[in-house]
């Protein structure tokens, strides 16, 4: 009888899903999917590790606030392994503010803690908490484990932790936090079986996509990262703006009348890439586009990049690796290459060939920088803490 963990790594519009077999010592996946709620009619899909569609259904929207495609992903787990043992839900939750270092099981008291941080992440946080409590009301005796974002930087310490701003707010909290860590913990501990020789030596990993940061790596403990306080921070992303001076957000208030509300929506869904092209926020569409506004934002967007590697650099007194990993940096040969051509003073040379190809080692003969394409996966992070947490707890 086999036991299994349910993940869940929820976004901005949609649920990734896996479903694992912990009883090995590394978990195996037996199926994954997609839960959409913001399609006409909301829809799950499951699909075996080979691609293959095991389950799909839809829902009315009336139902999707309801737990009710929650329900479907039981219903269907249990169909389809009903011979298993479902042990517990692990969820991706973006930010554990100080507190929480490592995963932590879901308790009433918890959740509220979690919760209370929503300022921190407010599109992120109450997307990775609806589940939860979807859940609960589903199957409240279910184990359900937070899993943090926050938890791989906790070790940041000043002067990489610290804004220069009074004291007092530091000691409430209002730090440099980081975030994507589930990210970088599976790519740090990729690196290590990809090039052994390399994984201890200094090293940033840029995590690109919807959402993109950086992370500086020694002895692959993260000791500095470009998003801080909340994922706000730091690169240009989709439709977040990054890194960007507060005289901006003073003037936006204080002469266009903006409110807080108006302002909190300008900056996590109208700016980064949509702002700037006024077209799209998927750098597919503007790689693809003619348009001058697209290009200046994908030059803005390699720009900042390059710039922030270099500051990450500067953080480890040098490079010896870069990894590329995340939704862009998998799959976009363009922004690798752009990105590289912009750090040659560095050191950092790749190969076009390989870059196209998308291979694991994308670096040339003369780069004096290993570079790297490396995929995520978030989800068999979070499988492996919660198997972790139910042996440490005797229940396997």
């Amino acid at each position: 009888m086999a036991d299994t963990v349910l993940v869940l790594n929820s976004g901005s519009s949609s649920i990734k899903f896996g479903l694992f077999d912990i009883s090995t010592a590394e978990p195996a996946l037996l199926c994954n999917g997609l839960l959409d709620e913001h399609e006409a009619k909301p829809r799950l899909v499951a699909r075996s590790p080979s691609g293959e569609t095991l389950f799909e259904t839809q829902r009315e929207v009336s139902d999707a606030d309801g737990g009710h495609l929650f329900a479907d992903v039981l219903g269907f787990i249990e169909d389809r392994f009903g011979e298993g043992r479902l042990r517990a839900v692990g969820h991706r939750i973006v930010h554990g503010g100080a507190e929480y270092s490592g995963p932590v099981v879901l308790t009433d008291d918890v959740f509220a803690k979690l919760e209370a941080l929503t300022p921190l992440a407010p599109l992120h946080q109450p997307r990775c908490l609806t589940p939860v409590r979807a859940l609960g009301a589903i199957r409240p005796a279910l184990t359900q484990i937070a899993c943090f974002d926050t938890a791989f930087h906790h070790g940041l310490a000043p002067p990489a932790s610290r804004f220069a701003i009074p004291r007092r707010y530091e000691m409430r909290g209002l730090r440099r936090y980081g975030f994507h860590g589930l990210s970088f913990e599976y790519v740090a501990g990729r690196l290590t079986h990809v090039a052994p020789e390399l994984a201890a030596r200094r090293t940033v990993i840029a995590h690109l996509g919807n959402g993109a940061s950086l992370c500086a790596l020694r002895q692959g403990r993260s000791i500095d990262t470009t998003m801080g306080l909340t994922p706000l921070d730091g690169l240009v992303m989709g439709t977040r703006c990054g890194t960007l001076d507060p005289g901006v957000l003073l003037y936006l208030l204080q002469h266009e009348g903006m409110s807080a509300g108006d302002l909190q929506h300008m900056l996590y869904h109208q700016s980064g890439l949509l702002g700037v092209s006024g077209l799209s926020a998927d750098m597919r569409t503007l790689l693809a586009s003619g348009e001058t506004a697209a290009r200046e934002a994908v030059d803005l967007f390699t720009f900042r990049a390059a710039q922030e590697i270099a500051v990450m650099a500067n953080a480890l007194g040098g490079l010896d690796c870069l990894v590329f990993t995340g939704g862009i940096g998998e799959h976009a040969k363009a922004i690798r290459s752009a990105i590289g051509e912009r750090l040659g003073w560095l050191g950092i040379r790749i190969d076009e060939t390989a870059n196209d190809a998308a291979c694991e080692r994308i670096a040339a003969a003369d780069s004096t920088v290993a570079v790297f394409v490396i995929p995520t996966n978030e989800e068999i992070t979070i499988a492996r803490h919660c198997a972790g947490m139910l042996r440490d707890r005797e229940d396997l």
